[in-house]
């Protein structure tokens, strides 16, 4: 059975479980920054560690591990975490950059026009390149231990 056989799927544990640590990791880390409580982290982009760079070098490393570091399936992940990374470090964080750039406009337009909609973009979207790092070593980590 199909089901039956995804449940089974080593690799796929875990490259969830490396989600999962990392996405927890970043309610502590607030905790412990910020000394607050902040559920949303459980589930939002951006903030350290990368979630996205944990799950996609952890599969990479299952791969790896179960078919080898010369195969063609360990090519094949290894170049996606990689293009996830990038996109995480680079075209994600931008659009942040952007967005922070743009909710500015709209505090200034909206302390000067009672009418104007004050609707903020979100601007936690990407990630510094040491998220990226950390996220990347963790899914490693997790990879190898499991």
């Amino acid at each position: 059975m199909i089901s039956q056989e995804i449940l089974d799927n080593h690799v796929l544990k875990i490259t969830l479980f490396a989600w999962a640590i990392a996405q927890f990791l970043k309610v502590v880390i607030v905790l412990y920054t910020q000394r607050k409580w902040d559920f949303t982290r459980l589930v939002g982009a951006g903030g350290m560690p990368s979630s996205h760079s944990a799950l996609v070098t952890s599969l990479a490393t299952g791969i790896g591990r179960d078919f080898g570091f010369n195969s063609g399936e360990f090519a094949l992940a290894l170049t996606i975490a990689l293009v996830v990374m990038y996109d995480a470090a680079g075209v994600r964080r931008a659009a942040g950059k952007q967005a922070e750039v743009l909710n500015q406009i709209l505090d200034d337009l909206y302390h000067h026009r009672t009418e104007f909609n004050s609707k903020r973009l979100k601007e936690l979207l990407g990630h510094t390149p040491i998220e990226v790092f950390a996220g990347a070593a963790l899914g490693i980590t997790i990879g190898f231990l499991i």
